[in-house]
């Protein structure tokens, strides 16, 4: 075990010291939703139910507001450690009593889940509808393409326009490794997905597109990979137009 790191096996209090509230608050942009008779609004630490406080302890509280921003990805267990625990130790049973406490809070079933659904061995996220308060109306590509990375397990939804990657939670594309750079590129969806360009915004590490360091904008196909700092991203292209239609399977019957 690393030396110097405080150590909590405890109840999911946490350590008070590292004043964690304030940590990710100061880190993280204001979250305020609605999603079924509920409403959490990051700014006040507030969660209600059709105008009722429901109560959560301030870990909790940090674990909800992280699976809804981050929504509809899964965060896995080391990502969540990190940002409720940070340079702490702790054991998975901590983020297991989080999970309970919040689907308590939220009258969720683990088996049947309507708000935190479990993946297993990975982590967790957030599958309820969730809609941002006061944020405009989504809008929809008229060419019905989609475009979107690979990171590990992640997929990560690429809205059209500009998107930048970094470690910077406000980044459409948040990759919180430490070889990133706080804005480190940046993405521009074109027409709908039918062009994607690549652009690397003076990281420290620069940005690598198929093994090859980007200078200026770099165009971007389906299945290349992005390495932004240590971090490989695989660009995904689907448009309907190109859609095949499904193979049929011959199977042999005994």
């Amino acid at each position: 075990m690393p030396p110097n790191r405080p150590i909590h096996n405890g109840p999911a209090g946490g350590v008070r010291s590292l004043g964690i509230s304030k940590v990710i608050a100061s880190f993280v942009g204001t979250v305020k939703v609605t999603f079924a008779d509920f409403m959490l609004d990051s700014n006040a630490r507030r969660l209600s139910r059709n105008g009722g406080e429901v109560r959560l302890s301030p870990k909790a509280f940090d674990l909800l507001r992280l699976l809804i921003e981050r929504r509809p990805n899964v965060l896995d267990k080391s990502t969540l450690h990190a940002e409720i625990w940070p340079r702490t130790f702790v054991v998975d049973a901590n983020l297991s009593v989080l999970i309970a406490e919040v689907r308590r809070a939220l009258d969720d079933n683990a088996r049947e889940p309507k708000f935190i659904r479990t993946v297993h061995a990975l982590g967790y996220g957030f599958c309820g509808d969730a809609v941002d308060v006061g944020a405009p109306p989504a809008v929809k590509s008229a060419s019905g393409s989609r475009c979107w990375l690979m990171w590990n397990e992640r997929a990560i939804a690429l809205a059209d326009g500009e998107n930048l990657v970094g470690r910077e939670p406000d980044c459409a594309v948040w990759l919180d490794a430490s070889g990133v750079s706080r804005r480190h590129a940046r993405l521009d969806v074109m027409r709908g997905g039918d062009e994607v360009r690549l652009q690397d915004l003076g990281s420290t590490n620069g940005t690598l597109l198929n093994g090859s360091s980007i200078q200026g904008v770099a165009t971007v196909s389906n299945g290349d990979k992005i390495l932004v700092g240590d971090v490989e991203l695989t660009l995904r292209i689907w448009s309907r137009g190109e859609s095949r239609e499904t193979e049929r399977i011959n199977r042999r019957h005994s």
